[in-house]
């Protein structure tokens, strides 16, 4: 009887162990994951903002910047606080249910990021390589065509991937070796066999990274090249080369660091735990973190518009300091 219980039996609470070489040091790690995760939500909160109240940067590239810094802030949200709470209280435990649903917010939001790197690099080559048509080919029939291919793609897929995992039994271990609930981190523990989700992990793989790399490089290629060839000036070949360079190093991190920590469970890759852990919240934070100073300060359209509205706040602010003083006088 004991043993027909012990087959049956499948955890329903897990307990977060993401740094156990580090576990002297839980408070202090908090320390810096805590400033992270507040310029993180400062920047984006900031150009949400800018780019909300300023009409002249109601244009498609400026509203999928303002898309991705929506979707850094939920990221973060997911997935931050509740590791703050497990370094700074001890409260390390997440139920299956709650397990599932951080896992299913966590890798749909990462997609849905996905699809906007890749939105944002076709918007740019349509603008660079189609200028006479690009109103025309990026309208707002465009925008919730692109809204539908996301929301199925990312839905449909992480669905299928949440899933899977949640049918599994997990009769072992309940110490989830992760700050959150990781897709192979959660199936690593399951009992019987797990074919099925890694499966599903590789597809994952192969659907967004191999298919929006290539076709994000291409057009980043396709913009430099066509961009270095009308510029004459030694000075504005460098910025262009510099400005590509950089989001696509950006880029290329946030997809190499992401796919190793997706894989390392997968393909049986050795890599530490305190080491996978790191990763995988670089793999959150850091785009998050470096998302607003790429598009954001060095975007020259959006950083005028933040002085603008600037100037325009210190004017009011003066006027209504100023008004009750000449209400005085007279």
């Amino acid at each position: 009887m004991l043993e027909l219980l012990d087959k049956n039996f499948s955890h329903t609470t897990f307990v977060f162990q993401g740094f156990p070489n580090l576990q002297k040091h839980h408070r202090l790690l908090a320390l810096p994951f805590s400033l992270s995760y507040l310029s993180a939500l400062l920047g984006n909160s900031l150009l949400i903002y800018v780019i909300c109240s300023m009409k002249s940067l109601h244009s498609p590239m400026y509203l999928l910047i303002c898309m991705l810094c929506v979707v850094d802030v939920f990221v973060v949200t997911a997935i931050i606080p509740n590791m703050l709470l497990g370094l700074l209280f001890n409260r390390d435990e997440i139920s299956l249910a709650g397990c599932l649903t951080q896992m299913f917010v966590t890798h749909f939001l990462s997609s849905v990021e996905s699809t906007l790197l890749l939105a944002m690099a076709l918007d740019r080559y349509v603008a660079i390589s189609q200028p006479l048509r690009y109103t025309e080919i990026i309208g707002p029939s465009m925008f919730v065509k692109l809204l539908l291919f996301t929301l199925v793609r990312s839905g449909s897929i992480m669905a299928m991937l949440v899933g899977l995992a949640g049918s599994l039994r997990f009769c072992g271990l309940n110490t989830i070796q992760h700050c959150y609930c990781d897709h192979m981190a959660l199936v690593s523990l399951a009992c019987g066999s797990t074919d099925s989700s890694r499966a599903a992990g590789l597809a994952v793989i192969i659907c967004f990274v191999g298919v929006d790399i290539p076709v994000i490089f291409f057009s980043y290629m396709k913009i430099l090249n066509v961009v270095l060839q009308a510029a004459t000036a030694g000075e504005d070949r460098w910025k262009a080369f510099h400005t590509c360079g950089t989001h696509l190093i950006v880029m290329m991190c946030f997809y190499l660091v992401g796919s190793i920590t997706f894989l390392s469970h997968n393909l049986n890759i050795p890599i530490p735990t305190d080491v996978n852990t790191f990763m995988g919240l670089m793999y959150i934070l850091f785009p998050a973190t470096v998302n607003p100073i790429i598009y954001g300060v060095r975007t020259k359209e959006i950083r005028n518009g933040f002085y603008r509205l600037f100037k325009l706040r210190a004017k009011k602010v003066l006027m209504v300091k100023v008004s009750p003083a000449c209400k005085g006088k007279t």
